[in-house]
């Protein structure tokens, strides 16, 4: 059984590749080199991540567990429930438990006694918000929207409205082959004066942070097909 001694670490990662000696501090390599038990989103990034970081570890001494979407959470718990050491989570990028199924685990580790430990890293919507110029008084994060035409235009235009009559940001993702259609989406859907800020390839070489009216983007868009994109609507 687990007892309060037991440390759960929340170990962020890069958001892009060949990132780690610009984004991630010290002490994350610190924590990895002594932990050998993950929970993971997918097993085979986070090995790759590790190995990535040159620690000396042996990759196949380090226990990993799958947590991701599809993991029932009555396996995680139990994990948690027989760990006998100290633990990480690892998100498939940037910050776990944040849009991530880590959370699953930290809940279950507050119940069972578990400290928690969270560690700074990158996470996308927060540099997003930061770089955005929108309000960071007061914002919300909606993950992915309706697949479904007709159901997405509607919950952009209810985003649209929130963020109009609450001064709030509305900040929303999707999978990255589907940027466009997304970005398409929002240009026929709201109003010219709204603010829209793209933020794209976070961290990459490649970065690109743009906030300006529907009107302007109407004007030109760039071209966001596979590369991990936040959307915020001001």
């Amino acid at each position: 059984m687990t007892s309060s001694k037991t440390l759960l670490f929340l170990v962020p990662t890069v958001l892009a590749e060949n990132t780690s000696e610009q984004v991630l501090s010290p002490q994350i390599k610190d924590v990895i080199t002594n932990l050998n038990f993950f929970f993971a989103e997918d097993i085979r990034t986070a090995r790759r991540f590790i190995s990535s970081l040159k620690l000396g570890k042996v990759i196949d001494q380090i226990t990993f567990v799958e947590l991701n979407k599809n993991t029932h959470p009555a396996d995680t718990k139990l994990q948690l429930q027989n760990l006998t050491q100290n633990a990480g989570i690892i998100s498939e990028a940037g910050c776990p438990g944040v849009a991530d199924p880590g959370a699953v685990a930290v809940k279950f580790a507050h119940e069972l006694g578990i400290s928690v430990v969270p560690l700074v890293g990158p996470s996308s919507i927060l540099l997003a918000l930061m770089a955005s110029g929108m309000s960071g008084q007061s914002f919300t994060f909606h993950g992915y929207l309706p697949i479904d035409k007709t159901e997405r235009k509607k919950e952009i235009q209810q985003l649209e409205r929130d963020a109009h009559q609450r001064n709030q940001t509305q900040i929303f993702m999707e999978t990255p082959f589907r940027n466009n259609q997304l970005m398409d989406a929002i240009l026929e859907s709201c109003q010219p004066d709204t603010l829209l800020c793209v933020a794209s390839s976070l961290t990459a070489p490649d970065e690109y942070v743009k906030t300006q009216s529907i009107r302007h983007w109407r004007k030109g868009k760039p071209d966001l097909h596979k590369k991990p994109t936040i959307f915020l609507i001001g």
